[in-house]
């Protein structure tokens, strides 16, 4: 007996895993963003105020996880992809196509390997 609903469990979880990755290259974008607001506030303090200036940590922890967001998104599309495959055709809705999923999935995750580069700058 056909069941759709295991196939539309499948793209739940993708979509949680896409949530999941954007968010992971929101918070990449906020913690390198973050430290360049501290450095430009340590410059704007006098010397005797600033203990130290801030390193390029932030900026290189931001990149790191916008990477790991793209690649959680990846991930989660190969996951997908491999598990659909396996799914008898009866059990994928008629109107199905692999096309506008793979497309939305992979711009997301070059979406956040360009803001990665774009923090790298």
């Amino acid at each position: 007996m056909p069941d759709p609903r295991v196939f539309f469990a499948a793209e739940r979880t993708l979509l949680a895993w896409i949530r999941t990755g954007i968010t992971v290259i929101a918070l990449g974008f906020v913690v390198a963003r973050f430290g360049l607001f501290l450095r430009v506030l340590s410059s704007q303090l006098p010397a005797s105020g600033a203990p130290h200036s801030p390193s390029g940590a932030s900026t290189v922890l931001g990149i790191l996880l916008t990477l790991l967001g793209a690649a959680a998104i990846v991930a989660a599309l190969v996951q997908y992809r491999s598990f659909v495959s396996t799914l008898p055709t009866e059990d994928l809705p008629p109107s199905h196509t692999r096309a506008f999923t793979v497309t939305f999935a992979l711009a997301i995750a070059a979406s956040g390997v360009v803001l990665a580069i774009y923090l790298a700058q």
